[in-house]
């Protein structure tokens, strides 16, 4: 036997069924865990994508039995055992408030990309201190919306900060919010509650008071790890996609933290898991589940042609991306997409189903809807039809 021949057998072969069905069980996807603390579900898929709450309280919800609406939002104002505060690829995210020295240290130690602003419009570093000061001054034991927070930027730095010189949605934002998400990072702004339509952000020393951030390198260990824990097997290239960082640089991350991962075989395709945590479920994934807007699940797990098979890539992708629609999931695998109309205390749920369904899967279908419907708190009617709802941005 040569050399390379025992390598191969040394390595742990791994089926995408088992480790479909692993990924679900880790995400709470099987059945929903009981009694289980919010914190505790957002650590384990990594943070919940919060650019639309509602859907990021439902992906929560929808993983414990039981949970409302208004059990999330407890969680988030009431207890602060979750913050709000920008995450992963500079989005919105939930977070475990306990895990958030470690997330801001890992998301500082990520490499910067070039500015796509242009001269007079970029923030020098001087000034982007300078500004991140102001906010950690003013949101310190407040609650701001975006332009009480200008104003009071503006009085801390100058009138610079407030020139309306940032294009964003058709419109122009003041020149210090270019830099909202590395203030977040450093710890000096998250979100508040929401002060009628109107966002407003706060210190994230509410959520935790002796907030501390990681050294980078251990944070971002930390980061590799958990993600791997929850997403993998994964090559390097799916955790910088998962990031939006160079595959580069996740490339050499993996390479340093050499003996804490351990490649494995995914069906022919080497990927990585942490060291030792290759045992699988023994049964193939089974059970059908309704997943919101960007649920971690679709957004973190590859590969994608697996996820999204045959007809679901074209459907319910959007340009490759996952988590722009709503979908259903058919034994771990993405098999249609869904919508929901609320009239009154009633919700119009609308499944497009891309494959057909048993009888046994019919109902599991209506237990999912009866499970949305619990979690807002209104009578649901589920109808098997065409979606019409287009890709969120």
């Amino acid at each position: 036997m040569t050399r390379e021949t025992l390598q191969a057998s040394a390595t742990p072969q791994l089926t995408w069924p088992a480790v479909c069905a692993r990924r679900l069980e880790r995400h709470h996807l099987l059945s929903p865990a009981p009694a289980t603390p919010l914190a505790a579900v957002a650590t384990a898929i990594c943070g919940a994508h919060a650019q639309i709450l509602s859907a990021a309280e439902l992906s929560l919800g929808l993983r414990i039995s039981g949970a409302t609406r208004a059990t999330v939002q407890q969680a988030l104002w009431d207890e602060r055992s979750l913050v709000k505060t920008y995450g992963p690829r500079g989005t919105v995210h939930l977070l475990p408030a306990a895990e958030l020295g470690l997330w801001l240290g890992a998301l500082t130690a990520l490499p910067a990309g070039p500015s796509p602003f242009p001269e007079g419009v970029r923030l020098s570093a001087d000034q982007t201190d300078d500004v991140i000061a102001a906010i950690a001054d003013a949101l310190s034991e407040a609650e701001l919306t975006a332009d009480e927070l200008t104003r009071a930027i503006v009085a801390r730095t100058g009138a610079w900060a407030g020139e309306q010189t940032m294009p964003a949605f058709g419109g122009m934002w003041p020149r210090w919010r270019q830099v909202m998400t590395f203030a977040a990072y450093r710890g000096a702004l998250c979100f508040g509650p929401n002060r009628g339509r109107l966002a407003t952000y706060t210190s994230p020393q509410r959520w935790v008071s002796e907030l501390s951030l990681v050294d980078g390198e251990t944070a971002l260990a930390w980061l590799a790890q958990r993600y791997l824990h929850a997403y993998g097997p994964a090559t390097p290239q799916q955790f910088a996609q998962w990031l939006a960082v160079p595959a580069s640089w996740a490339t050499a991350l993996f390479e340093r933290l050499g003996a804490a991962l351990q490649a494995v075989e995914l069906e022919g395709e080497r990927a990585w898991v942490a060291a030792g945590d290759t045992v699988m479920p023994d049964a193939a994934p089974q059970g059908v589940g309704l997943l919101p807007y960007f649920d971690a699940y679709v957004v973190g797990c590859h590969p994608r042609a697996r996820l999204f098979p045959g007809p679901a890539a074209g459907r319910a992708l959007a340009g490759g991306q996952a988590g722009n629609f709503p979908v259903l999931l058919v034994n771990g695998v993405v098999a249609g997409v869904w919508q929901q109309r609320r009239a009154g205390r009633r919700l119009a749920i609308t499944v497009e189903p891309l494959l057909a369904l048993n009888a046994a899967q019919r109902r599991e279908l209506d237990e999912q809807g009866a499970r949305v419907g619990a979690f807002l708190s209104l009578t649901p009617e589920l109808t098997l039809g065409q979606v019409v709802i287009g890709p969120h941005a």
